[in-house]
């Protein structure tokens, strides 16, 4: 199942929106949305801060609906719930 890229970018725009919230570095990219936390301590010289790039795409166990998806393919939650996909988000990398 195909999905406009516009539907994916509008909804990852929303959490980018929501994650400010929290203080979080966000920048929408062509692959995602890179999420970092210039506060937290990362785990190696090559990541010294936590980060993820969150995507957005359907997923096939729930009727091709679109979902957040973390960049080592968990699934988030349900793309309309961008508040719930915000806190997760926030809380894996350690937010305030």
């Amino acid at each position: 199942m195909t999905i406009p890229i516009a539907s994916a970018q509008a909804r990852l725009g929303a959490l980018m929106r929501r994650l400010d919230l929290y203080r979080l570095d966000v920048r929408l990219k062509p692959d995602g949305l890179l999420v970092t936390n210039p506060f937290g301590d990362g785990c190696c010289d090559d990541s010294p801060e936590p980060g993820d790039t969150v995507t957005c795409r359907p997923r096939p166990d729930d009727g091709g609906r679109l979902w957040f998806v973390h960049s080592w393919g968990e699934w988030i939650s349900e793309a309309d719930r961008v508040v719930d996909a915000a806190v997760c988000i926030a809380s894996r990398l350690g937010a305030v």
